[in-house]
Protein backbone atom coordinates (compact mmCIF):
# COMPACT_ATOMS: atom_id res chain seq x y z
CA UNK A 1 0.00 0.00 0.00
CA UNK A 2 1.72 3.51 -1.02
CA UNK A 3 -0.79 7.10 -0.48
CA UNK A 4 0.59 10.21 -0.83
CA UNK A 5 -1.15 13.21 1.31
CA UNK A 6 -4.09 14.16 -0.27
CA UNK A 7 -5.14 10.73 -1.00
CA UNK A 8 -8.05 9.09 0.89
CA UNK A 9 -8.22 6.02 3.08
CA UNK A 10 -11.23 4.22 2.73
CA UNK A 11 -11.71 1.43 5.67
CA UNK A 12 -14.49 -0.57 4.04
CA UNK A 13 -17.49 -1.61 7.10
CA UNK A 14 -17.26 -4.91 8.47
CA UNK A 15 -20.35 -6.35 8.57
CA UNK A 16 -23.69 -5.97 6.28
CA UNK A 17 -25.07 -2.59 6.36
CA UNK A 18 -22.50 -0.72 7.72
CA UNK A 19 -21.15 2.37 5.68
CA UNK A 20 -17.48 2.50 4.32
CA UNK A 21 -15.16 4.71 6.65
CA UNK A 22 -13.25 8.05 4.41
CA UNK A 23 -10.61 9.88 5.80
CA UNK A 24 -8.32 11.77 4.26
CA UNK A 25 -4.52 11.26 4.69
CA UNK A 26 -3.15 14.46 6.23
CA UNK A 27 0.68 13.02 6.91
CA UNK A 28 2.38 9.91 5.29
CA UNK A 29 4.84 8.48 7.77
CA UNK A 30 6.40 5.40 6.38
CA UNK A 31 9.24 5.12 3.67
CA UNK A 32 7.84 5.86 0.21
CA UNK A 33 4.71 6.46 1.35
CA UNK A 34 4.09 2.85 3.07
CA UNK A 35 1.85 2.89 6.29
CA UNK A 36 1.97 3.88 9.19
CA UNK A 37 -0.82 7.35 8.13
CA UNK A 38 -2.08 10.39 9.56
CA UNK A 39 -5.97 10.19 8.71
CA UNK A 40 -8.30 12.80 9.32
CA UNK A 41 -12.17 11.44 8.79
CA UNK A 42 -15.20 13.46 7.83
CA UNK A 43 -16.28 13.67 11.44
CA UNK A 44 -13.13 15.32 12.36
CA UNK A 45 -11.37 12.51 14.07
CA UNK A 46 -7.75 11.81 13.54
CA UNK A 47 -5.97 8.75 14.36
CA UNK A 48 -2.66 7.20 13.46
CA UNK A 49 -3.63 4.11 11.19
CA UNK A 50 -1.78 1.08 9.50
CA UNK A 51 -4.26 0.01 7.20
CA UNK A 52 -5.39 -3.45 6.85
CA UNK A 53 -6.82 -5.67 4.23
CA UNK A 54 -10.17 -3.74 4.88
CA UNK A 55 -8.90 -0.26 3.58
CA UNK A 56 -7.69 0.86 0.63
CA UNK A 57 -6.10 3.78 -1.08
CA UNK A 58 -8.03 6.09 -3.20
CA UNK A 59 -5.95 8.80 -5.35
CA UNK A 60 -7.43 12.05 -6.58
CA UNK A 61 -7.32 11.14 -10.04
CA UNK A 62 -9.19 7.98 -9.82
CA UNK A 63 -12.76 7.28 -10.41
CA UNK A 64 -15.10 6.78 -7.38
CA UNK A 65 -16.91 2.62 -6.75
Amino acid sequence: MRATEGDQLVQHGRIVGQPDKVGEITQVLGENGTPPYRVRFQDGHEALMAPGPDCVVRHPAEPRH
